[in-house]
């Protein structure tokens, strides 16, 4: 057990399971929790929660995010499409009748729906009281040492590896993969109250509508925010019009002290949108004082200093009417990330069932 930090961040829970812990709140999603999330069930009727993963669409969301590309793999130097679209192993054997296609994918991995892992966002804080601020993330893992992309030299030491690959992978997505995404989900439906005009919401709003849903939170609960800026989106038909995107849909106020103190004392498990990044991007001139602070305040306490993990892009709005329509805001999730050792976020495919 290796503490890392001398200082930890104000408003952070470093340590709360322990100096090593990689996991930060999903740690509360336990046996009881899973089964508080089976026992939502009552008709078996299932909900897809992800948008398709081509969508946005384009790269004019984010221009540091590619869209899927897929490929057909090539076999005796031929592509899928020069063969019919498959290949045959009767050109191995005449007598085999198989027909096959296969295909790879090249996108980022937070494109579309997504998990956000705690290796995602970091700070500049001084974790080790020298006086200078070190680029540190979640429990004081540092970047550079146990967050870093390989180097050139690693590289070349595997020629067979195109793109860098992470070593030393602290706080990767896999961490949240192995332990398992499954318990109780709990939506709480902003669009329904606050329509789908751009707005902050914080803590006052927040309670406001939690009460008049008689929505409860508790520890370990998985909370999803529908803002209907998901559907707004997937209404492009992969065609963002960001004048009409960027006057849409709510998204929680990440400069609201209350709110986020909320988030942490409610002792959530994770924190899940439909919108981008589930807190509304406030453009830097509009920013309150100090000038040095994040650009992201809601992902620098989630991810940073709490151990939060952060769901962007869902898709909630066929979820959050059905449950309206039967009075209910709980229900079973799963919604298990790729295990892909290192990475920093990961596609995902939820499936609330109710």
């Amino acid at each position: 057990m290796i503490r890392r930090w001398v200082h930890a961040p104000a408003g952070s829970h470093w340590g709360e399971f322990g100096p090593d812990d990689q996991r930060g709140r999903m740690n509360l999603v336990t046996p009881e929790k899973v089964l508080q999330g089976v026992a939502e069930v009552k008709l078996g009727r299932s909900f897809c929660l992800s948008l398709p993963l081509d969508v946005p669409g384009g790269q004019a969301m984010n221009p540091r995010r590619i869209a899927p590309q897929r490929y057909a793999v090539t076999r005796d130097g031929k592509s899928a499409g020069q063969q019919g679209f498959c290949w045959s192993y009767a050109s191995e054997d005449p007598d085999l009748t198989d027909v096959v296609n296969d295909d790879l994918v090249l996108m980022s991995l937070q494109y579309s729906t997504q998990w956000d892992s705690l290796a995602h966002v970091g700070s500049r804080f001084d974790a080790d009281g020298d006086g200078v601020a070190e680029a540190v993330f979640y429990n004081g893992f540092r970047a550079g040492e146990e967050i870093r992309p390989a180097s050139v030299d690693e590289q070349a030491r595997e020629p067979h590896a195109r793109y860098p690959q992470p070593v030393a992978g602290a706080l990767g997505i896999e961490r949240l993969a192995e332990h398992g995404v499954q318990g109780r989900g709990v939506l709480v439906d902003l669009a329904h109250h606050l329509g789908r005009k751009r707005q902050a919401v914080g803590y006052d709003t927040l309670m406001r509508i939690l009460e008049a849903d008689g929505v409860e939170v508790e520890t370990g609960d998985m909370l999803c925010v529908h803002t209907g800026f998901a559907d707004t989106l997937l209404a492009m038909n992969r065609r963002p019009d960001l004048e009409t995107l960027h006057a849409t849909g709510c998204g929680l106020d990440g400069w609201d002290d209350r709110l986020l103190n909320w988030i942490v004392d409610v002792r959530l498990a994770c924190l899940i949108a439909d919108n981008p990044a589930v807190e509304l991007v406030v453009p830097k001139l509009q920013r309150p004082q100090p000038l040095r602070q994040p650009r992201l305040p809601l992902h620098e306490h989630c991810l940073f200093k709490n151990g939060i993990h952060l769901g962007e892009l869902w898709y909630l709005t066929e979820l959050a009417a059905w449950l309206r329509e039967q009075g209910r805001s709980r229900f079973l999730l799963t919604a298990p990330p790729l295990r892909l050792p290192g990475a920093v976020g990961s596609p995902v495919t939820p499936i609330a069932t109710v």
